[in-house]
C-alpha cells in the first residue's frame, strides 16, 4: 500500500476494518465506505491487516493479543500513516490498549518491539487510533453534516446505543458515562433520538455464545428499555452489539412473551441515507429484525419491490 495522500479535495484515512466487518458486520463496512465517499473522505484499507486480538485472544493470552494488535499499528506506520480508523468497538479498544500498555509497561513494550523487529516491522511510534464517530464529529462537525443532508427523515424515534467498549476506559470517542455525539450527528440530519439511559450498558458481548441465557437477558433489557422510551429502532456503532441486538428477537419473544421486531442499525447507515446513499450500498437489506419498517423508512414506494 502506498503512503496515504490527499487529492481532489479528499482527505485520506488509513482504514482497519477488522474481522467482523468482513463477516457478520459487512453492512457496517458497506455503509461506512458509502458515507465517507459521500463526504469526500477517502478510506484506504490497510494492506495485509490481521485480527486485532480481541475477545478470546485477549481473555486467554493477552501477550499474543498485544502482538497481533501491534502488527497492525506497525503496518500503518510503515506506509506513513499517522492515523488509523477502526470502526469496530472491540478493535478500537484493543488497538488503544496495546498502545497504552506498550508505553506504560516496559516488559510488554520490550516484547512487542522485539517481535516487530524480528518481523521486519518498525517499533510503535504514535499512530493515532480513531473511531469513525469521533472522526465525523471532530473533522467534519455537526453543522457541516447538517448542511450536507439531502433527505428528510420519515421514520420514527431512535435509541442511540454506544455500548461499553468504545467509550471506556478511553474517552476519545465520546464521554464515558453519557455519550451524546451519535445523538448530535443524527439530530443534525433530522433524526429524532430518545433519552436512552442504558446507552452504555453491556449487551452481553460474546456471552450469547458462551453463557447464552445471560446474554439473552442483557439483550432483552436493552430492547425493552428502548421501546419503553418510545424508540422504534436502535442505532449502534459496534458490530458485536448490532449482531446481538438484531438476531435474537424471536428467541427473546419465546422466552419473555414480548415481541420486539425492532430494527438495529449502524449509525453510518442512517447518516448515509440522509446524505443520499443508496439502500443497497448502505447494507440496509442485511438487517434481520424490523425489515418491514426498514423498507418503509428507507425506500420510496416504487423502490420497495427491488429490495424484497
Amino acid at each position: 500500500m502506498k503512503e496515504p495522500k490527499e487529492g481532489n479535495g479528499e482527505k485520506t484515512y488509513v482504514y482497519y476494518p477488522g474481522c467482523s466487518l468482513s463477516a457478520t458486520g459487512v453492512a457496517y463496512d458497506e455503509s461506512l465506505r458509502t458515507l465517507f465517499r459521500l463526504l469526500s473522505l477517502r478510506l484506504q484499507e490497510l494492506e495485509d491487516w490481521n485480527c486485532c486480538g480481541a475477545t478470546s485472544y485477549m481473555c486467554i493470552d493477552e501477550g499474543s493479543a498485544f502482538l497481533l494488535s501491534a502488527r497492525n499499528l506497525s503496518l500503518a506506520q510503515k506506509v506513513g500513516a499517522r492515523e488509523l480508523v477502526a470502526p469496530c468497538a472491540a478493535c478500537y479498544l484493543v488497538l488503544r490498549k496495546t498502545q497504552d500498555y506498550v508505553e506504560k509497561h516496559r516488559e510488554i513494550g520490550g516484547k512487542v518491539a522485539e517481535s516487530l523487529k524480528r518481523a521486519g516491522l518498525p517499533p510503535l511510534d504514535g499512530v493515532k487510533v480513531r473511531h469513525p464517530l469521533e472522526v465525523l464529529y471532530n473533522d467534519l462537525g455537526v453543522e457541516k453534516l447538517r448542511q450536507l443532508a439531502v433527505r428528510q427523515w420519515r421514520g420514527g424515534r431512535i435509541a442511540c446505543y454506544y455500548g461499553c467498549q468504545a467509550v471506556r476506559p478511553y474517552d476519545e470517542v465520546d464521554r464515558p458515562h453519557n455519550p451524546m455525539r451519535m445523538d448530535e450527528l443524527l439530530r443534525a440530519v433530522g433524526v429524532p433520538t430518545v433519552d436512552y439511559a442504558l446507552k452504555t450498558k453491556c449487551c452481553g458481548g460474546s456471552l450469547t455464545g458462551t453463557v447464552h441465557e445471560v446474554g439473552l437477558r442483557l439483550n432483552y433489557i436493552l430492547l425493552k428499555e428502548a421501546r419503553r422510551k418510545g424508540a422504534e429502532a436502535i442505532v449502534t456503532l459496534c458490530p458485536l452489539c448490532q449482531f446481538n441486538l438484531d438476531v435474537y428477537h424471536a428467541e427473546i419473544a419465546r422466552q419473555s412473551g414480548e415481541r420486539f421486531d425492532m430494527p438495529v442499525l449502524y449509525f453510518t447507515q442512517v447518516l448515509g441515507w440522509a446524505l443520499g446513499g443508496d439502500f443497497k450500498e448502505l447494507g440496509l437489506k442485511r438487517s434481520i429484525s424490523g425489515s418491514d419498517l426498514i423498507r418503509r423508512w428507507f425506500t420510496a414506494n416504487e423502490e420497495v419491490e427491488a429490495y424484497v
